[in-house]
């Protein structure tokens, strides 16, 4: 069993930053892909970004430039730190960790609770 945990959503004002962490724990084996999505009010789950395990990088185009998606493949964690954030960014976001549980077993995608992100004045 893997559990997943987010944490770092909130209000903040436009211009500002938050960084949402996404931590998984059980029974791990290795960790391919990471990454988020949002889904605002009303419209589909759409990606935000993702983190091969290689470090290569995905962002979508109106992230691109603001948002920095990281790991710690020690701790089992990945990290999306937002900046100038806007109100369009408003939504909850979900994290995903593709989980290898045995050496040569399959992939599973576990997914996050959600955090809800709000950008406000």
């Amino acid at each position: 069993q893997v559990q997943v945990v987010e944490s770092g959503g909130g209000l903040v004002q436009p211009g500002g930053s938050l960084r949402l962490s996404c931590a998984a724990s059980g029974n791990i084996f290795s960790i391919s892909a990471m990454g988020r999505y949002w889904q605002a009010t009303g419209k589909e789950r759409e990606l935000v970004a993702f983190i091969s395990s290689r470090n290569s990088t995905y962002y979508g185009d109106s992230v691109k430039g603001r948002f920095t998606i990281s790991r710690d493949n020690a701790k089992n964690v990945v990290f999306l730190q937002m900046n100038s954030l806007k109100s369009e960014d408003t939504a909850v976001y979900y994290c995903h960790l593709d989980v290898r549980t045995t050496p040569a077993g399959p992939l599973y995608r576990y997914w996050g609770q959600g955090t809800r992100v709000t950008v406000s004045s």
